[in-house]
């Protein structure tokens, strides 16, 4: 393999002119060839068993080129990308030039990492938290416990909000039921908000015996067939419930925790709410510093980049909704939404992964970072352990390049965290501030990837991580190794064919 060409074009592009030789095309032929001759019906010969030259005689000497180039293109690709030093890092467009018995040439138009202009990212400060727990944050740790204990009663009144009533009910559109529109003995809290719009006001003084009709239209942002139709409900009212809240006194704090008064019971609330504080402004702090590092950043951002990290969380989503075994149409339906929708999400999610991927990645070489064999073995083993497999097959699925990358951006995280600090706003109570500022230290140890996976989902359930590609197949392809599907770290974007080579003939 030689590199022929490397040309800078606009927008971060590179064009590489990548020339094949005659022996090395002659050894993926031959591979091709291997591989094929058990499909292939000659005359005389039995199936696998007709030479190679014999079946080209046939068919033509060129009968294998095109899956041979297929078949080689990715790894002289990767070699070229390592000789030339190029960080691709987006989907790279491969058109075949030249094809023949010497060899074949062969053009990959790349995005390369943009320069970045780091801003201040080493003693970023942020804005100190208040910690002081208030009597309001034990009365609401208080709530949680009452409303556990509350009762349900009968009552034969009329319905009034926050009562629960006990219903029958199906749904008419254009006179006729549909689907998903009845139920027998639904409990409905009225005020919770989780019928349509208008339904739950209608039961409002209604008691046991009531049949209502109930005259509605869908919302616009309803699910497809049912958006902005008008329908109408048959409702009838079995039981009226009241919320029998208990006392809350000494015996209410035996009842629901391990205290015997109520005021030792509400000092272990206090601490509950402070200890979340904390955590609260730990995770604050931590989301702030790397905040601050990104916006000081300057970076014109590729536009291709940005979209091959939007198709990554996208196809990830897809494929974790499917797994669960909902068709995603019908996912996407169900939840009103529409696919463009989820697409825009994930565009918008990929903009702030895009810029935050540049900045750990520039700090991590402005500060000089490496990482050891000893790192890179001791980052192995833990995959290998969080998912049960053995050390050798991980190693075959996950690049340690790419395991690389994920721990010299959790190093670069870690290096923001260690040196950020807090604003001259007080901090109320020094005990919580010296508690917060010791946990600030202990970080985190999930990786750069894993971090900025989990935080930027391209809709509301969330992220298992996209399937590992092959390094430089055809961009649809996925990696079908398990490990490769879990290890969560950061994939090199692959190269895809857009000229076609020559037929393969049978």
């Amino acid at each position: 393999m030689d590199v022929k060409s490397v040309e800078k074009l606009e927008n971060n592009k590179v064009e590489m002119t990548i020339a094949v030789s005659g022996e090395e095309f002659e050894a993926a032929i031959e591979k091709v060839f291997k591989k094929q001759r058990g499909s292939i019906h000659v005359p005389g010969f039995r199936k696998g068993h007709a030479p190679r030259k014999v079946i080209e005689g046939m068919y033509g000497a060129d009968l294998f080129y095109s899956d041979a180039v297929n078949a080689s293109y990715p790894e002289y690709y990767e070699q070229a990308l390592a000789q030339s030093g190029l960080d691709s890092v987006a989907y790279t467009d491969v058109t075949i030039a030249e094809m023949g018995k010497d060899g074949y040439t062969f053009k990959a138009r790349l995005t390369v990492r943009p320069e970045v202009k780091l801003g201040t990212y080493k003693g970023v400060v942020v804005p100190a938290p208040d910690l002081t727990v208030t009597e309001e944050d034990v009365e609401n740790e208080l709530k949680l416990y009452v409303s556990r204990a509350t009762r349900l009663v009968s009552v034969d009144r009329p319905a009034k909000k926050w009562d629960s009533v006990v219903i029958d009910f199906e749904g008419f559109m254009d006179g006729k039921p549909f689907e998903g529109g009845q139920a027998d003995g639904y409990e409905l809290e009225l005020g919770s908000g989780s019928f349509i719009p208008g339904f739950e006001d209608k039961l409002i003084g209604t008691k046991a015996g009531d049949e209502v009709d109930i005259d509605l239209t869908f919302p616009e942002d309803y699910q497809p067939e049912l958006a902005g139709r008008p329908v109408l409900f048959k409702v009838k009212v079995n039981e009226v419930k009241e919320k029998s809240l208990p006392e809350v006194d000494d015996e209410f704090a035996k009842d629901v925790s391990e205290f015997e008064t109520l005021a030792e019971f509400k000092k272990d609330l206090e601490t509950k709410a402070r200890e979340g504080k904390e955590a609260q402004a730990k995770q604050e702090f931590e989301d702030a510093a790397i905040k601050l590092a990104v916006d000081g950043m300057e970076a014109e951002i590729p536009e291709d980049m940005v979209k091959y990290q939007a198709d990554r969380l996208f196809n990830s989503f897809q494929q974790r909704i499917s797994a669960q075994g909902i068709p995603f149409e019908s996912y996407v339906e169900m939840m009103g939404m529409t696919v463009d929708a989820l697409r825009a999400q994930a565009n918008e999610s990929a903009q702030e992964l895009v810029r935050r991927e540049l900045m750990l990645h520039a700090v991590a070489q402005a500060e000089g970072m490496s990482i050891s064999d000893e790192e890179l073995e001791q980052a192995y083993a833990a995959i290998a352990a969080e998912y049960q497999m053995p050390m050798e097959q991980v190693k075959a699925s996950v690049p340690a390049s790419d395991i690389c990358k994920d721990e010299l951006d959790r190093k670069a995280r870690q290096f923001i965290l260690d040196h950020a600090k807090y604003g001259d706003a007080p901090v109320k109570d020094g005990e919580e501030a010296e508690k917060l500022k010791a946990a600030k230290k202990a970080g985190t140890k999930k990786t750069a990837a894993k971090q900025a996976d989990t935080e930027a989902e391209p809709a509301a359930d969330t992220e298992e991580k996209p399937k590992r590609k092959k390094a430089a197949k055809k961009t649809d392809d996925t990696e079908a190794g398990a490990a490769e599907a879990k290890s969560e770290t950061k994939k090199k974007p692959a190269a895809k064919k857009t000229a076609k080579a020559a037929p393969t003939e049978e």
